[in-house]
């Protein structure tokens, strides 16, 4: 299911798609709430339609017919319609009849949030962790609220222990999202080194993985170090084996200003450029023998 919005966006610095996975500096998807609020500060006409469609649905959902998506449905047009203490409602009902999908929890959390009820945001994501205490979407939002209310030491604390389950006894995969939390955590706090370690040392537990190295990348050049950037990322290109992410990360790199990262390996050299022909205007292609 889709996240909400937040009130205020997301701290500037890592908050890479964790749960996702994706390359792309991120932080927490609303694209889809987003468009929902367009369609809705449209024309008039469709607005009514949204309200008619919204009106259908909670019907269906009293009546204990609605579907799952068709549930989400109509949570994204309450909000698109500015009915947040309906969606609210809403969301209290389903999340009370059906307990063990802790995803309508987080959303719970993130409206609270929206509507400035920090304390009750943290209630909700207090029940998702006590069943599910290494989640890490529940924790990244708990992060932000305490980093948001200036606790950032208790963010810290729940995130090294959750970081430890993960890695002992036995290295899981929630290792390297609630890593990459932590190191950005530790960067708001402003301890850039102590981040950098953390992105170092998940750097050799997912050799494999390049997002650590994504986000030392941009720990580094936010830190003015652009050089010792330069080569963070190119390494993550290294270990990135989807193109299309190569691609994302050629144009960080294009956009930062950084030398392109397509040099040739070492000892390898470079193919001179052919002279054009006596007939042919220079910068045009070579023509076929």
């Amino acid at each position: 299911m889709p996240r909400l919005p937040n009130r205020s966006s997301a701290p500037q610095g890592l908050w890479l798609g964790l749960a996702a996975g994706a390359l792309a500096v991120l932080c927490l998807g609303t694209g889809w709430w987003l468009g929902q609020r367009q369609l809705a500060g449209g024309q008039a006409g469709a607005r009514t339609a949204l309200v008619k469609q919204a009106g259908e649905l909670r019907r269906r959902v009293e009546d204990g017919a609605a579907s799952a998506e068709e549930q989400q449905r109509l949570l994204e047009l309450m909000v698109a319609l500015d009915q947040q203490q309906e969606a609210t409602a809403l969301l209290e009902r389903l999340a009370d009849e059906d307990p063990q999908r802790w995803s309508l929890r987080l959303l719970l959390a993130e409206l609270r949030r929206d509507q400035d009820d920090r304390s009750g945001a943290e209630r909700e994501l207090r029940q998702i962790l006590r069943q599910r205490p290494d989640q890490v979407e529940a924790l990244q939002l708990m992060a932000l609220l305490q980093l948001e209310g200036g606790r950032g030491a208790e963010a810290r604390s729940q995130l090294e222990a959750a970081l430890q389950r993960a890695i002992a006894p036995k290295l899981r995969p929630e290792a390297l999202p609630i890593g990459l939390l932590l190191a950005n955590v530790l960067e708001r706090l402003g301890e850039p080194g102590q981040a950098e370690a953390q992105l170092i040392r998940l750097t050799t537990l997912f050799p494999a993985d390049p997002r650590p190295l994504l986000a030392r990348a941009l720990l580094q050049h936010g830190q003015g170090n652009v050089a010792a950037a330069q080569a963070t990322l190119s390494e993550a290109r290294r270990r990135q084996s989807d193109p299309e992410q190569q691609q994302q990360l050629d144009r960080l790199a294009a956009a930062w200003g950084l030398a392109s990262l397509r040099e040739p390996a070492s000892g390898q050299t470079q193919q001179p450029t052919p002279e054009p022909q006596a007939d042919q205007p220079a910068g045009s292609p070579p023509r076929s023998p």
